[in-house]
């Protein structure tokens, strides 16, 4: 049908039926998306307004998912002693320490390619393809985090996946695998989900006086604001490179808080 035909209460039946399967944000980004069509449409003068303005309001209100994270130094630290002492699978285990030292998003982490990876230069970059925001990411990573992988690549290196499967090389670890392993551990969803290592990150380092411009960059977080976007392109890979190696430094310090405080109180 032509575009200057569509009204608001056609698109809101349409975006009823997404309503009634409980996809709420999905309803909600569908209408922004006929809305910029719309809106375009008007600017080329194939209509005469944009009817999804009409609908403000029209939709149900979706509650925002939030991620169980641990933001408590001292509780964290007592959880990284416990992921630390996991003795299963070595791609598991590794995915678990990499986690917390780089916080990636889960589906970036269990992907992540050897190819992708520069040890030498302490850098992975991420093709826009898996990213959330469409764009190349690179991240610096700290001496702990090479470490890591230095010591994984013997395991999978030979194959494409860093943290390949435990039931095949061809194929990268499960969700599954790596949220089993925390709750065999005993970590249960509502303490510290997979995610939520984001939250624990940026949590500590803007606490920690890091500039949010940084632990934003690091995240791969679209701006919000376009216009302060425009004006701050630059990677800065250097300022988050110190950042990392703070970052990784300090889970250290707090996994390695009590043996220390009885080293001090028994001499």
């Amino acid at each position: 049908m032509p575009i200057a035909e569509v009204s608001a209460p056609q698109i809101l039946a349409l975006l009823r039926k997404i309503e009634v399967t409980g996809r709420y944000e999905t309803a909600r980004r569908v209408k922004t998306a006929i809305g910029e069509v719309m809106r375009y449409a008007v600017a080329c003068g194939n209509a005469t307004s944009d009817p999804t303005a009409s609908l403000r309001g029209a939709l149900v209100a979706g509650t925002k998912k939030s991620f169980a994270a641990v933001t408590d130094p001292e509780k964290l630290g007592r959880l990284l002693r416990v992921i630390w002492s996991y003795a299963g699978q070595p791609t598991t285990e590794a995915a678990l320490k990499f986690a917390f030292y780089v916080f990636p998003r889960p589906g970036e982490l269990r992907k992540a390619e050897w190819a992708e990876f520069d040890l030498e230069s302490a850098l992975w970059r991420l093709p826009p393809e898996k990213m959330k925001t469409r764009k190349p990411h690179v991240v610096p990573l700290s001496r702990q985090a090479v470490a890591l992988l230095k010591e994984l690549q013997p395991l999978t290196g030979a194959g494409k996946y860093v943290f390949s499967s435990v039931h095949s090389d061809s194929r990268p670890l499960s969700e599954n695998t790596v949220l089993g392993a925390l709750r065999r551990l005993g970590i249960e969803k509502s303490e510290q989900s997979a995610h939520g290592v984001r939250a624990t990150a940026s949590t500590l380092l803007n606490e920690q006086d890091w500039s949010p411009d940084l632990i934003e960059l690091q995240l791969a977080h679209a701006p919000k604001d376009r216009i302060r976007a425009a004006y701050n392109r630059g990677l800065r890979i250097e300022e988050r490179r110190k950042m990392m190696q703070h970052w990784a430094d300090y889970l250290d310090g707090l996994r390695l808080q009590r043996k220390a405080q009885t080293a001090i109180r028994s001499k």
